[in-house]
């Protein structure tokens, strides 16, 4: 219930503004600013959590340059946390105009308020898709390894130590592979779904045919490096291979530790869906400044209030990409 103030002449609600104002501010950024302290601590929970199993697992944690090296249409081409930069400089640019809308609706510039929202709108879009454009190639993964029964992975490298996808030597064998059919039921057609492009056979054959590859291990060196085997160690360890891993998911990750990929689905997906909402948000704003809403009511202050969740959330991106990307 709200507490009210009554006088003679008028009744006045206590949170209601006038003279009665909590730190000089309205009753919205009030409220606002208890969602981003919140929500603040929730995203300090999650990114403590990562680095506590970060350190824990340093030996197998995969390197954010091997992992997201992609960039749109250079197919084939090395390109480590380039496109990774590209949308932070997106998201971190749509604070600018994002301030540039309050500004301008601090002088009632109905115009410029619009432009300006509307720009934040398209950047927000673009690092949304840009994120789940990361996801797909994070998911379907690039070169493939093998999973032994000890729970340790196994990548492929040649002589130089350059990764190599498994593509470029597994073997077919078609006995390996049998046709599946509706009629076999429900969940084995699930379960084919899954099956990976090769099967362990077909991936030792292939090794064995190749002389000049290695096996690359998950565990890091002292340079931080991951470790290479001799092909006579390479050959015992490829024995007790288990699965054929291809890309990440909740249970198996080709790049290493599969906390990494329960961590990165969670913490950017629960980023990027606040960065969703503040996009539709934005858009109902964009509209009514459009209708001329905030203009009769000479005041932009819900501009601003949907500026500061803006900003938080840009905010809370340069964290999690230092912690995700450059640490």
């Amino acid at each position: 219930m709200e507490a009210t103030v009554t006088t003679a002449n008028n009744e006045e609600k206590t949170w209601g503004g006038g003279d009665i104002q909590p730190l000089g501010a309205s009753y919205g950024k009030m409220m606002m600013w208890f969602f981003i302290v919140s929500d603040a601590l929730t995203f300090s929970g999650f990114l403590a959590a990562y680095g506590f199993s970060r350190f824990k697992f340093i030996e197998t944690w995969p390197l954010a340059d091997e992992v997201f090296t992609h960039f749109p249409f250079m197919h084939g081409v090395s390109a480590p946390m380039y496109y990774v930069a590209l949308m932070t400089f997106i998201l971190i640019f749509s604070s600018v105009t994002m301030v540039l809308a309050v500004d301008a609706g601090h002088q009632l510039k109905k115009t410029k308020v619009a432009i300006y929202m509307f720009l934040t709108i398209i950047g927000g879009i673009i690092f949304v898709g840009s994120q789940a454009w990361e996801w797909k190639n994070f998911i379907k993964g690039e070169y493939g390894a093998v999973e032994t029964k000890g729970g340790s992975l196994l990548q492929f490298v040649d002589k130089e130590g350059k990764r190599v996808a498994l593509e470029e030597f597994a073997v077919k064998l078609p006995e390996q592979r049998v046709a599946l059919t509706r009629a076999e039921g429900k969940w084995f057609m699930e379960d084919a779904e899954s099956t990976p492009t090769y099967s362990v056979a077909e991936i030792q054959a292939g090794f064995k045919a190749h002389p000049d590859l290695l096996i690359r291990t998950e565990h890091l060196t002292a340079k931080k490096k991951k470790t290479v085997l001799s092909r006579a160690e390479s050959e015992s360890r490829l024995n007790d291979a288990k699965y054929v891993v291809e890309g990440a998911n909740l249970t198996r990750n080709e790049y290493g530790s599969k906390l990494f990929a329960d961590f990165f689905f969670f913490i950017t997906g629960f980023h990027g869906f606040h960065v969703f909402s503040g996009i539709i948000i934005n858009i109902i704003i964009f509209f009514n400044v459009l209708l001329g809403t905030y203009e009769k009511r000479r005041s932009y202050e819900m501009v601003e209030k949907v500026g500061l969740y803006w900003h938080f959330v840009d905010l809370v991106w340069v964290f999690v990409f230092t912690v995700f990307y450059l640490v």
